[in-house]
């Protein structure tokens, strides 16, 4: 069960003027589950996205580069479809890419490189496109404004729970509403954004602002979180504003990206807590690094180290595991006498060993909690950052051995 973490109530999602989302079983690999997610866009929305970067990149990641760039960021639709990553598939896979966005380009009625494709799901199987250009049919009379809720389980492989998230803020003296969905329980460190995510707004913002921004927004929510290490081949995060409310976000719209920022960060803590077997949700806060990347890198040292992560799976404060993630995140000069080391309230470590009032049974009270804070301050300057993460499980064994059962 993920950690505190429930399925969205469809109640709460607000509608995005300009956004019409459709879902259909299209039993692209297994049948009777909602696997293809349409969604159509007004035509005035401008997007930004950001992709992974392993070099592995599937084929929807490539032609969803390419056709956001030759729409001039102005795309009119989105296909999402899961079961299968069309990952690892060479030049075919680009062909099916190619075949499904031109499936719904013909059916809205729009050019093929204004429809942008993510797939999810196995990687080395080819993408059976004869099942996605059957299903459009019924993605397409789904059509409405209301099926984020829907739209969020579409998306799913091995999630727990559908991932959605809704804002609403005032731009000038109008109101701006945000709401986005994602995915994703395992192979999860982006290195960009997330497996898959979709944000939408109706507020109006220039193609150059918003890529520049979608970057910033990655970076401060999908970019700082891991469940266990791997970067997908299909990680996409997808924003898309259509102008829709009259409210305009510039570059001094601070609340307004304050607010999209928060649902990005939402849906990426979503993920962590139904990270596959997870039963904690642990936050790793690394304060006075000297650069950001340094205090990024002891956060994922931490973050990703097995042995952290099985102890807190455990509820087993052997600690010295932390201080050791820490010594080999790569600091040559590191001074260990001028770190200190918490779990939540418990100062654990100083002065390059073990804080002297220090007890276990403290450090075991906090780690039998669903949530946990690791705080990290190096003294050797002013920057900070923060990374979720979860522990690792027997189930997190089970659920990737059995993955393709």
């Amino acid at each position: 069960m993920p950690v505190n973490l429930s399925a969205p109530d469809p109640s709460r999602l607000s509608p995005v003027s300009g956004i019409e989302l459709g879902t259909a079983r299209a039993g692209i690999r297994k049948p009777g589950r909602r696997d293809l997610l349409v969604a159509r866009f007004a035509p005035e929305s401008t997007a930004g996205a950001v992709f992974t970067r392993n070099r592995f990149c599937a084929a929807p990641v490539t032609l969803a580069r390419a056709n956001l760039q030759a729409c001039g960021q102005r795309p009119r639709a989105l296909v999402v479809n899961t079961g299968n990553a069309n990952a690892g598939t060479g030049t075919a896979g680009l062909d099916a890419a190619r075949r499904t966005c031109a499936a719904v380009a013909t059916v809205l009625g729009t050019a093929s490189d204004a429809v942008i494709p993510m797939s999810t799901g196995v990687i080395l199987e080819h993408l059976p496109v004869e099942r996605i250009e059957a299903g459009l049919g019924e993605a397409i009379a789904d059509l409405k404004p209301d099926n984020w809720a829907a739209a969020a389980e579409a998306i799913m492989t091995t999630d727990s729970v559908p991932k959605a998230a809704s804002r609403r803020v005032e731009v000038d003296g109008k109101m701006a509403t945000i709401t986005g969905i994602a995915k994703g329980a395992g192979m999860i460190r982006p290195n960009m954004a997330t497996m898959l995510a979709f944000i939408a707004t109706d507020a109006a913002i220039v193609p150059d602002l918003l890529h520049e921004r979608v970057g910033r927004i990655a970076d401060a929510s999908f970019n700082r979180i891991t469940v266990d290490g791997d970067t997908s081949t299909n990680d996409t995060l997808l924003v898309v504003a259509t102008g829709r409310s009259g409210a305009r976000a510039g570059a001094g719209s601070d609340a307004f990206f304050a607010a999209l920022e928060a649902v990005a960060v939402e849906l990426a803590q979503a993920i962590v807590r139904d990270g596959e077997g997870a039963t904690k949700f642990i936050t790793v806060r690394v304060e006075r690094a000297a650069a950001e990347d340094e205090a990024a890198a002891v956060a994922y040292a931490i973050a990703h180290s097995p042995l952290v992560k099985t102890a807190f799976f455990a509820s087993d404060p052997n600690l010295g595991r932390i201080l050791a993630a820490i010594g080999y995140a790569g600091i040559a000069d590191l001074d260990v006498d001028g770190v200190d080391v918490y779990l939540d309230d418990v100062h654990v470590a100083t002065a390059g060993g073990r804080h002297p009032d220090y007890q276990e049974a403290d450090g075991q009270r906090v780690m039998k909690q669903s949530e946990i804070t690791v705080r990290v301050v190096l003294g050797r300057g002013a920057a900070a950052t923060t990374v979720w993460t979860c522990d690792l499980s027997h189930d997190y064994v089970s659920i990737n051995a059995d993955y393709r059962s």
